[in-house]
């Protein structure tokens, strides 16, 4: 899965690999999380190229109470076209969102042990785009949310020695055809929902500031190790609450 990405591309390199006229201003977004506004390339009603923010987290439109309803923040790649949550905007809102690198949380077998976060980055620098999908659900009295989320694929085996899922990358060249709602179908994209190649991405091992969505700043993104977790029973619940309080 993808539970937490950066964004440290200027707006100015964002427009260029997007072949944009121009980019809102925004800093750079070392640990972006859920229900946050994320970044995201569509084709808008013009049949052009468009950036636009959405609250990462989707909300399917048939859902009629988004409050009782629990966000996706990533959808299998490999059932998408078939769940009734995605299959919607599989067809017609498919997306580029494009993130540094994300992070993921290796978890020992050892359940004694505290997991450990890694910051997975392009070996090669720069910036990717993950496949997304949007909706905008619309409530009774007219109000309306964009929401997005990212797609995820069997990870290669590099990344598998973390976890056993990943987000899905689309090149550059790929950009077209999967933004290209309108004439290509999800069949049609079926083979761009793979793992990346083997050493695409580096993992480095970071400290536990990346789990505290108020850690904003670089220093998430510096090598470290997880902090033992033994603690009593009911410290580690009240520290659990605590965590879900931030993040959501």
């Amino acid at each position: 899965m993808c539970g937490r990405y950066a964004l440290m591309a200027s707006p100015e390199e964002l427009a260029e690999l997007f072949g944009l006229e121009a980019v809102f201003e925004f800093p750079p977004l070392y640990n972006i999380a859920p229900t946050q506004p994320v970044f995201t390339v569509g084709i808008g009603a013009n049949g052009q190229r468009e950036a636009k923010l959405v609250r990462w987290g989707l909300i399917p439109h048939w859902v009629k109470d988004p409050d009782n309803f629990t966000l996706l923040l990533n959808a299998r790649s490999e059932t998408a076209m078939q769940k009734a949550s995605f299959k919607t905007a599989m067809r017609h809102r498919r997306v580029l969102i494009p993130a540094s690198g994300f992070y993921e949380w290796y978890r020992p077998d050892d359940k004694s042990l505290p997991k450990q976060a890694h910051w997975i980055r392009p070996s090669n620098g720069g910036t990717v785009c993950f496949a997304g999908l949007v909706e905008t659900w619309q409530g009774s009295d007219g109000s309306e949310i964009d929401t997005g989320c990212i797609l995820t694929t069997q990870s290669n085996a590099q990344m598998g020695n973390i976890h056993h899922r990943m987000p899905v990358v689309i090149q550059p060249e790929d950009f077209d055809r999967w933004l290209d709602c309108k004439t290509v179908e999800p069949r049609d994209v079926q083979d761009l929902l793979a793992p990346a190649r083997e050493g695409f991405f580096e993992a480095i091992a970071v400290s536990d500031r990346i789990n505290k969505v108020t850690n904003r700043g670089p220093d998430v993104q510096a090598p470290g190790k997880a902090e033992s977790t033994s603690k009593p029973v009911s410290e580690k619940k009240k520290a659990h609450s605590t965590d879900q309080l931030d993040l959501f």
